[in-house]
């Protein structure tokens, strides 16, 4: 726990898919929390978004990929918090949310909250088969602001790539596969997914995104680009918003990364004090006292 921030500034990571076997649910053979993201029949059949069976090639920012990490500890029983994570495929930026549960409207109202912080227009979302997201209050949404809205194909983990790699970079390797479902716990991650992680993951950490794979025999060569932080690779981009790149820019010259890896620590211990240990995996971890 003590080092993930300085993990985090010490290596870049590449934009490449990663293995397809999921990460919104701890690796217990009992949870069910699996089946939890199924849709429901009969509002799915209703609405009528496109699958996804492509990636998407894009040239500008305003595609993105989202998805609903976890944090359920060892069991799937009772409600607890769920991190939204949005990723945009082409600048890599990542915005993310904790909501309580994985209600329709606690998911519609962080993607608003999300579509508000975005330093570029919205311009695409796509999602698993949920009902989480497959229902008429983000596609209205959606309709409403003019955004694409697709879905990948069910049990498909490739077709959205890109938010399962930021899943376990972004959220599963900070937050662990610990219970958080308290109210305070909520707070206190959003307070950190809105400041010290969404100034150092954006930017400060330059990522390699994959321009071409080529087969050479029974090898797969692949060719990456050079490492770039989101905000470098918006900086170049024409649709980015004006006003808040120069305050994002504004932002990074003011900040010492060293001082802002400090201050995630000690949000990260705090946070840490507040997970439901009891039905989290690992060795159980004692409370520290208050102090007299």
């Amino acid at each position: 726990r003590a080092t993930h921030a300085s993990r985090m500034m010490s290596s870049c990571s590449r934009s490449a898919p990663p293995p397809s076997t999921g990460d919104s649910s701890p690796k217990n053979a009992n949870s069910k929390t699996d089946s939890t993201d199924a849709p429901n029949p009969p509002l799915c059949s209703n609405i009528t978004s496109p699958i996804k069976t492509d990636s998407w090639d894009v040239k500008t920012p305003g595609f993105t990929e989202t998805d609903l990490v976890s944090h359920s500890g060892n069991s799937a029983s009772g409600e607890f918090i769920h991190s939204l994570n949005v990723t945009d495929i082409h600048s890599t930026w990542v915005e993310s949310r904790a909501v309580m549960g994985k209600s329709q409207i606690a998911v519609l109202n962080a993607m608003q909250e999300i579509e508000q912080a975005l330093p570029f227009k919205l311009l695409g979302i796509d999602s698993d088969n949920g009902s989480e997201f497959i229902n008429y209050h983000l596609k209205t949404f959606c309709d409403q602001k003019t955004i694409q809205f697709t879905r990948g194909r069910p049990y498909k983990k490739d077709d959205n790539a890109h938010i399962e790699q930021k899943n376990w970079t972004h959220v599963r390797k900070i937050f662990g596969y610990l219970r958080y479902d308290s109210d305070p716990a909520q707070i206190a991650i959003n307070d950190l997914y809105q400041n010290e992680l969404r100034i150092l993951q954006n930017l400060f950490l330059p990522s390699m995104k994959l321009v071409e794979k080529t087969r050479v025999g029974s090898k797969l060569k692949r060719r990456y680009d050079k490492p770039l932080t989101p905000l470098e690779r918006l900086v170049a981009c024409s649709e980015a918003n004006p006003v808040k790149i120069e305050e994002l820019k504004r932002l990074r010259k003011q900040t010492d990364p060293f001082e802002l890896a400090k201050r995630i620590e000690q949000k990260l211990e705090r946070i840490y004090q507040m997970a439901n240990h009891r039905i989290s995996p690992g060795p159980q971890t004692a409370q520290p006292k208050a102090p007299p």
